[in-house]
């Protein structure tokens, strides 16, 4: 077990099964703002507190002795702060896009949390195009997990997408 950035216990799930390749600051912001929703389902504590934590010890962090790329730390702060503000909207609209509705609370932690920051950048980001958003966060997924939770999350993430902004598709 690897320790997260307010103290508490993360699983080796969690820990990542392959590796993640950043196209850039954001993306590293996305992988370490799923980290950050983790850490606040899991301690209980206030977004503020675990985004300056973030900010103060891990933004700079390294993966398998590589150094990342640093974050952009504001749109880490938007993306964690947004998604805590958002979260019973963005959760009632991944569960609608489920195939059952108690299945969202049944999901892997950090699967939940990775479909909860894609589903802010839906919703709120429309700066953003869905694809990106898909992509990238399905590279989050990747790092974290295998076959079968890498295919729920992109049929989640293409039909949370599909939901959020149809014009685009």
């Amino acid at each position: 077990m690897s320790q997260g950035a307010t103290g508490s216990k993360m699983s080796d799930k969690s820990a990542g099964h392959g590796k993640f390749k950043p196209a850039g600051r954001r993306s590293v912001a996305r992988l370490f703002a799923v980290q950050a929703l983790y850490e606040i389902e899991f301690s209980g504590a206030a977004a503020e507190g675990v985004i300056h934590d973030f900010r103060t010890h891990r933004l700079d962090a390294e993966q398998e002795g590589e150094k990342l790329r640093e974050a952009d730390a504001d749109w880490f702060a938007d993306i964690v702060r947004g998604t805590a503000k958002k979260q019973p909207e963005i959760d009632e609209n991944i569960r609608a896009v489920l195939p059952r509705v108690e299945s969202f609370d049944r999901l892997e932690a950090i699967l939940r949390c990775c479909l909860r920051a894609a589903g802010y950048e839906l919703l709120m980001r429309i700066d953003v195009p869905a694809l990106t958003v898909i992509d990238e966060y399905m590279s989050v997924v990747r790092a974290f997990f295998a076959a079968s939770e890498i295919k729920l999350a992109n049929g989640a993430l293409d039909a949370l997408a599909r939901r959020l902004r149809p014009n685009e598709f």
